[in-house]
């Protein structure tokens, strides 16, 4: 057990998979005293405890590994009035508040984004396949999916540079390690952020529109009071991350595990009615959020192992939706896969994620038009392709390919 401990390297997610694997086949759970978690890679155990929100409580969810220095809670102290989004807190104020972002997030309103979708998306091919090369993550899948959130939340595109800062402060403080300045500096661009964010919520109740922010305020204004306005903030701030960064990880992971594996690339090229499948499977091969924190309400067993009530565990998504268990030869990509459906990239139980109809319908609309454009796109070798250092949010950060003669 310690051994796995000893080669566990919870910040690098570039290639986990291997050790994924050895832990799968060694462990039900084991302990990882760098981050004082209790860490699970199977696919049953993982599925079990995310049924369980009463014995596994998500509150942990947005909080760092590590306390965080004094100056660094002195920044967030001062002008953050919300630490979490939804998936931190638990029923009923959960059931709550998802019920008006449920209100607001219909399937009416992601179902109407399709042909804004493929047009961004088209726009943004045009621009980079007249060189022949590009970078596939700042030429498309970095902005992308902000341009997408953009839509439902009601903000100007000219803000995507400082929403993706952001949000990449955000994981940093929550997922990541880094050094006491630079802490300070992202607890800085956070409350930046919840500042946006709060100032969108207000601008909404005197400039209402066709987007989340206004529904939130519309329900407050036809009497129901009880969401809160800091509260609101807070929905907005969550999806604000969260529908965009995942779906970044999504694409441009995507991207490379295709061209790597030519064969698939070129079946999707070949026969488009693959694509919705595909999709799910580079969700469950690729999986765009490794982990996701839970804390133990009261004493309980994982497996052959004893918990205690306070213990915080480490549900390891990616290596589930790797487990050869419940997916044959799952260390594979094969987008003609039976089954795939059953992979845990959105959770499951009360927190499955609410934009995964969205993230599924980009997934599928870039493909579409990235297969049908740029068939022969190929990736430029050899080339090193960096990871963000974090537990939890996987994505490249930069992607070359080529195409054309």
């Amino acid at each position: 057990m310690s051994a796995l401990a000893d080669q566990f390297q919870p910040f690098d997610v570039g290639e986990p998979f291997a050790f994924y694997q050895r832990a799968r086949s060694e462990a039900t759970v084991f302990y990882s005293p760098e981050l004082d978690y209790w860490v699970v890679p199977r696919y049953e155990d993982v599925l079990a405890i995310l049924h369980d929100p009463g014995t596994f409580s998500s509150e942990n969810a947005q909080s760092p590994f590590r306390p965080q220095p004094p100056a660094v809670e002195h920044v967030l102290g001062s002008g953050l009035a919300g630490r979490s989004g939804l998936l931190g807190h638990n029923p009923p104020d959960h059931t709550r508040l998802r019920s008006f972002v449920n209100r607001a997030f219909t399937p009416r309103r992601v179902a109407v984004l399709e042909p804004q979708i493929r047009e961004i998306t088209v726009r943004m091919i045009d621009r980079m396949a007249p060189r022949g090369h590009g970078d596939w993550v700042s030429d498309l899948a970095y902005d992308l999916p902000a341009l997408v959130i953009f839509l439902l939340l009601g903000i100007p595109e000219s803000d995507v540079p400082n929403v993706k800062a952001w949000a990449q402060s955000r994981v940093q403080l929550n997922f990541g390690s880094l050094p006491e300045a630079d802490q300070v500096a992202h607890a800085e661009n956070v409350v930046a952020y919840w500042q946006y964010c709060e100032a969108l919520v207000e601008d909404r109740f005197t400039h209402p529109g066709d987007d989340l922010p206004s529904d939130l305020v519309r329900e407050y204004q036809r009497g129901d009071k009880s969401i809160t306005r800091d509260e609101m903030t807070g929905l907005v701030f969550g999806q604000l991350t969260a529908g965009h960064e995942t779906t970044t990880g999504l694409l441009a992971t995507g991207f490379l595990q295709l061209l790597r594996n030519r064969r698939q690339w070129e079946a999707l090229c070949r026969d488009p009615v693959l694509i919705p499948n595909a999709v799910e499977e580079l969700l469950r091969f690729c999986t765009p959020v490794l982990a996701a924190k839970r804390r133990v309400t009261h004493a309980t067993t994982v497996g052959d192992t004893q918990l205690p009530a306070g213990a915080n565990v480490l549900l390891l998504l990616g290596s589930a939706n790797h487990d050869e268990a419940v997916f044959p030869d799952g260390d594979g990509l094969d987008v003609c896969r039976p089954g795939v459906g059953r992979h845990l990239a959105f959770g499951h139980g009360i927190h499955f994620c609410l934009g995964a109809p969205l993230a599924r319908l980009e997934g599928q609309v870039v493909l579409q038009e990235l297969t049908a454009r740029l068939p022969d796109a190929r990736l430029v070798e050899p080339q090193e392709v960096p990871f963000s250092r974090n537990t939890t949010f996987r994505s490249p950060l930069r992607l070359m390919v080529e195409w054309g003669p």
